[in-house]
């Protein structure tokens, strides 16, 4: 049975903006009669989505405001419990036709799972509630939006004058409404910026920047934290000068990561004392690629020839990204090799050196192969969801690519903000790469490039239809019939393990 549609805007519209909207807000619209029956009064909606299916478990992608009149429910314990698990916001039920009042057993459900329940009047359509919430969206958005170009504004002008770097701190630290510290790897303190914070939410502060500090293989490009009612955030600085931004404020407030993320930039850029000779390098390198020479040629100037990772991201939001928030992200991964991306494509690529690990070896009569080289060690970035390639030579970069982005899709289809392509180890690393490439093409020939590229995805999602049909941005329906199409060409049942198996290994050769 296929998910029914909910009433929506037009096909024009854009999609839902961020940031989240309180639940309280929706509430306060008198024209909309909504009353909160059960449940905390906090929560909020990222999403409205309409379903009277027994249990919208596959559909629902978490934070949405779930709207049904309860035609299908049978057992409003199972069903709570389903969406709360799912990740839903809240419950909008509509009283009549099916219900002249809300069940009892509902309320006390939602009651007893901390899911909070609306009662929707009958005279107000769930149309009229999506609009509500979407116009919600839109203004909060809005005012994010004007803060951040005022933010960014102020930060550009402070980077322009003869002091840049105190002069961006004390804005930032004006925009923030907080505290603004320049520190060494070491914690030395080089620039300051608005009011210190208590003694001890400062020394916090230092052991939050001494945890970002690119001193240790490892270290993550971010943290944060909390003391008491402050917040606390710690960036690392692209240059290579060890240098960490760190923050705390008293309130934080949609943007705040972005105009972190411009700071961030700016003084990368800034605290930067010169293009070293590594930087003008992979500037000749560019040059050369633009005019014609192949990834082998200018492969001296970008170093060894690996390991590489690529990195493709994409908002959790849903937003399209600037360049500016695209460097940011870049230069907290520790790598100003950063693409942001079309207008018709969400997706930021980031190429980073991986430092985790050896290269493979070259080969030679009798020497001991080396241990294959690690994913680099990469932490959830918030607001991003990560796909993250396995190490790799510079000539196979572009296999890498395409590794990126299938374990961004995997990413996003399970939800999770990071994806690491893992390197071949164990039991099919013992099989000489040319010979396996070669058994995969036989086996895998009767397949056109989209079936193939599916039935990679869904045995990735351990045959999972919705995870695959989020992944692969197609109806359910369409991975059944081309899963269908795959087993007849192979001639094989699908279902049996070892032929599962042997093609996710011939699948992961390409």
């Amino acid at each position: 049975m296929d998910e029914p549609s909910m009433p929506t805007l037009p096909a024009t519209a854009p999609q839902p903006p961020a940031p989240p909207i309180p639940l309280t807000e929706l509430l306060a619209s008198k024209d909309l009669g909504l009353r909160r029956i059960a449940g905390p009064a906090d929560a909020d909606l990222l999403w409205v989505h309409t379903s009277e299916m027994a249990d919208p478990y596959p559909y629902l992608l978490g934070g949405e405001l779930l709207l049904s009149a309860g035609v299908l429910l049978t057992d409003p314990d199972r069903y709570v419990a389903r969406l709360v698990e799912a990740g839903a916001a809240a419950l909008g039920f509509g009283v009549r036709p099916v219900y002249e009042a809300v069940p009892e057993a509902l309320v006390e459900a939602c009651d007893r799972y901390g899911l909070p329940l609306l009662e929707v009047p009958p005279e107000t359509p769930f149309t009229t509630i999506a609009r509500a919430v979407w116009r919600l969206m839109a203004e909060a958005r809005h005012r994010e939006l004007r803060r951040v170009t005022r933010a960014q504004q102020a930060l550009a002008t402070a980077a322009a004058r003869p002091d840049p770097v105190p002069a961006v701190l004390h804005q930032l630290a004006t925009q923030l409404s907080g505290r603004a510290v320049l520190l060494t790897a070491r914690g030395e303190e080089v620039h300051a910026a608005g009011r210190r914070p208590p003694p001890e939410a400062a020394a916090a502060l230092t052991r939050l920047a001494r945890v970002v500090a690119r001193e240790r293989p490892g270290s993550p490009a971010s943290a944060t934290d909390t003391h008491g009612d402050t917040h606390l955030a710690a960036y690392a600085l692209g240059g290579g000068e060890g240098l960490v931004l760190s923050l705390a404020t008293h309130r934080r407030e949609p943007g705040d990561h972005t105009v972190a993320g411009i700071a961030v930039v700016l003084l990368s850029l800034l605290a930067a004392p010169h293009q070293g000779a590594d930087a003008a390098d992979r500037s000749a390198a560019l040059v050369r690629l633009l005019l014609g020479a192949t990834p082998a040629e200018v492969a001296p100037l970008l170093g060894p020839d690996g390991p590489w990772t690529v990195i493709h991201a994409r908002r959790s939001d849903g937003t399209t990204p600037d360049a500016l928030t695209a460097g940011a992200l870049g230069a907290s991964l520790g790598s100003a090799l950063v693409d942001a991306g079309r207008e018709d494509d969400e997706t930021v690529r980031v190429l980073l050196p991986a430092t985790a690990g050896e290269a493979p070896p070259q080969g030679g009569d009798g020497e001991e192969p080396s241990q294959p080289p690690q994913p680099r060690t990469l932490p959830p970035h918030p607001g991003w969801t990560l796909g993250v390639s396995a190490p790799t030579p510079l000539p196979a970069l572009a296999a890498a690519d395409t590794r990126a982005a299938r374990a961004l899709a995997h990413a996003e289809a399970t939800r999770t903000p990071l994806k690491v392509d893992a390197p071949v180890t164990g039991l099919a690393a013992l099989i000489p790469p040319d010979q396996a490439a070669a058994h995969a093409r036989t086996l895998l020939a009767p397949l056109t490039p989209p079936l193939a590229d599916t039935l990679r995805c869904w045995l990735s999602l351990h045959g999972s239809w919705d995870r695959t049909a989020v992944a692969l941005s197609v109806h359910r329906n369409t991975v059944r019939q081309r899963i269908g199409r795959c087993a007849e060409l192979l001639d094989v049942d699908l279902n049996d393990m070892d032929v599962r198996t042997e093609l996710w290994f011939a699948l992961r050769q390409e």
